[in-house]
């Protein structure tokens, strides 16, 4: 599948997934105006209810005074007498509940002899605990007679729950959207590491066959036997391939040491060893890799503990690839300094370059499994990007820690050891 057809398929599944999420909000808010609209019927047709039997208790003959809503959740009924609290609260009690408005509420009398509410009371209808059951200050309206006010402060609650359905699909459409967005990341991920497969294939295979063929053009020539009138010229050649053998061997060994890894756990021999020793075996070891870049390292060994438990053959590797890395991304003749000095409990290694450095948002990735440091235009330098997963991967697994600082002037690569017993 190629680049566009995943952007388009991406792209479409988004617009769908949008496009469904937003209908579903339309129709849940078109189902909360509904059950809002109900809810206030019910309200006005219960309160009319009571005005019509407090006028029928007090024998009046007028008419029903009207329903006013002044908010959402506020309702007021006009009356010609005060009322007794404990009987407006019982007809409200009676008319909710046999109109299934099970929600808690409110109510105040307004006196207007006095411009004060005379009472004001919570009634409890609900099956559910409530939270909250203090009482609110139920604002007055500017009316000039008597009357009472019912407010519902748990309505957007109770609306709420009378929504189960939508509230449940709405979960079901939350799940399937999470769940998409996770299937598009495994696939672009996927995508990412089968792009990245292809990288490394390419690159081990161009590394691979840059040593093998100097090895057998520099066999060939040899085996012709032009050269044995010369013996410098047969030297030279003897070097070359001495030299691209080692070459091909480290490459082959750093293809081994990751297939370790993904086969099982890292299993390290610890030993007593002297680490500075180790350093100046693994520089050994890159020697002629300098030699062809006209490069030199300089040593800084100043830990007095540099006595320290590893495994021999990952120290050794971990300082060579880091100074391979120097090597290869070095645009002049490499200058490489390797350091040590003593930290609480343990040793602490740099290895400096003089190379390109590493941008902010690269050192985030520098030691991530095939990541290689973008080299713009030039594609001069080869490599699998494995040598820094394997550097931090080996040292947390001495309990270690690895970080890296760069500028345009080069990078540093520290390694903390910890003192293992």
């Amino acid at each position: 599948m190629t680049r566009r057809t995943i952007r388009i398929v991406i792209a479409l599944a988004t617009i769908s997934i949008v496009g469904l999420f937003a209908t579903q909000l339309y129709w849940m808010d078109k189902a909360f105006d509904l059950r809002e609209r109900e809810f206030n019927d019910r309200v006005n047709i219960a309160l009319r209810s009571v005005a019509q039997e407090i006028m029928l208790l007090a024998k009046d003959s007028s008419d029903v005074p009207p329903v006013r809503q002044l908010s959402s959740n506020y309702f007021v009924v006009s009356t010609n007498d005060t009322l007794h609290p404990f009987l407006l609260e019982s007809l409200l009690d009676n008319e909710f509940r046999s109109r299934n408005l099970k929600t808690n509420f409110e109510y105040s009398i307004y006196d207007c002899f006095t411009d004060s509410m005379v009472y004001g009371g919570m009634v409890v209808l609900s099956e559910e605990p409530t939270l909250n059951t203090d009482k609110t200050t139920i604002p007055k309206w500017d009316g000039d007679s008597h009357y009472f006010g019912v407010y519902f402060p748990e309505k957007q609650s109770y609306l709420l729950s009378q929504m189960s359905i939508w509230l449940f699909s709405s979960s079901i459409l939350l799940v399937v959207i999470i769940f998409f967005a996770y299937t598009l990341w495994v696939i672009l991920k996927q995508k990412r590491l089968s792009e990245i497969k292809n990288d490394f294939i390419n690159n081990m295979t161009h590394e691979f066959k840059t040593p093998i063929s100097t090895i057998s053009s520099s066999a060939e020539l040899l085996k012709t036997g032009n050269l044995d009138s010369d013996a410098e010229k047969r030297a030279r050649y003897y070097q070359m391939i001495a030299d691209e053998s080692n070459r091909l061997k480290l490459q082959v060994e750093k293809v081994l040491q990751m297939a370790q890894f993904e086969k099982s756990e890292i299993d390290l021999q610890l030993v007593e060893c002297d680490l500075h020793a180790l350093i100046k075996q693994a520089a050994g070891s890159v020697q002629f890799l300098l030699d062809a870049r006209n490069g030199r390292i300089e040593f800084a060994l100043e830990a007095k503990n540099h006595q320290l438990k590893v495994d021999e053959l990952h120290f050794t590797n971990i300082i060579r690839n880091l100074l391979d890395n120097a090597i290869k991304y070095c645009n002049d003749d490499p200058r490489i300094k390797i350091s040590t000095m003593d930290v609480s409990n343990g040793i602490e290694i740099s290895v400096h370059d003089n190379g390109i450095g590493i941008t902010p948002s690269e050192k985030k990735q520098v030691f991530e499994k095939f990541y290689r440091v973008p080299t713009g235009n030039v594609h001069n330098i080869k490599g699998f990007g494995l040598g820094l997963y394997y550097v931090k991967s080996l040292v947390e697994a001495h309990h270690g820690k690895v970080k890296v600082a760069s500028t345009a002037e080069g990078s540093t690569f520290i390694i903390t050891l910890p003192s293992l017993k």
